[in-house]
């Protein structure tokens, strides 16, 4: 048994759960509503306040959908309470970061500014070298944080570029002299 699929989900007060026909859970809470298809083949009960995901069979494609179905779940139902958050650090000299309205404007490095817009449903907070971005959906401000990441990763010489606050950049010695 999927040791993370068989774990009830615990529903908080002030979220509501719908499971609609063909697996759609919509989830609304404080912060807003999200809403997402899940495998059909999963079963998704809602008894009292937690969420029970059961599988129908033993097959090696189900086992690897039940315990996706149920993080899946508990990371909207911890989206609309406490929302999702991704520290990026800028290092290098003259990088930099500035924010006007929901653009986000990047210098690094570059012969022009690299510009990116905030997707809908995310906010993005520039804060001296660190660019901190805050939403509902998982997945979103992840994909977002690494978008960003992209446009400057960090080299493994001097540790420039854009990074995860909580990512550790193995660096490289660089070139030695001639003797």
């Amino acid at each position: 048994m999927s040791r993370i699929g068989r774990m009830p989900i615990a529903v908080p007060a002030g979220v509501t759960v719908d499971i609609a026909e063909n697996n759609k859970v919509t989830v609304k809470g404080p912060k807003g509503t999200l809403e997402r298809v899940l495998p059909a083949e999963m079963d998704i009960k809602l008894e009292g306040t937690e969420i029970i995901v059961t599988r129908p069979s033993d097959l090696k494609k189900m086992k690897s959908l039940h315990g996706l179905t149920r993080t899946l779940i508990s990371n909207m139902v911890v989206g609309v309470t406490d929302g999702y958050t991704k520290v990026l650090e800028i290092n290098g000299v003259g990088y930099k970061a500035a924010k006007a309205g929901k653009k986000l404007t990047l210098a690094l490095g570059y012969s022009h500014p690299v510009e990116m817009e905030d997707p809908e449903g995310l906010d993005s907070v520039v804060d001296g070298n660190k660019i901190t971005i805050t939403g509902i959906d998982k997945e979103k401000v992840g994909q977002y944080a690494a978008e960003i990441r992209d446009k400057r990763r960090p080299e493994p010489y001097k540790g420039k570029g854009i990074k995860y606050a909580d990512e550790v950049i193995r660096r490289k010695v660089g070139k030695t002299g001639k003797k």
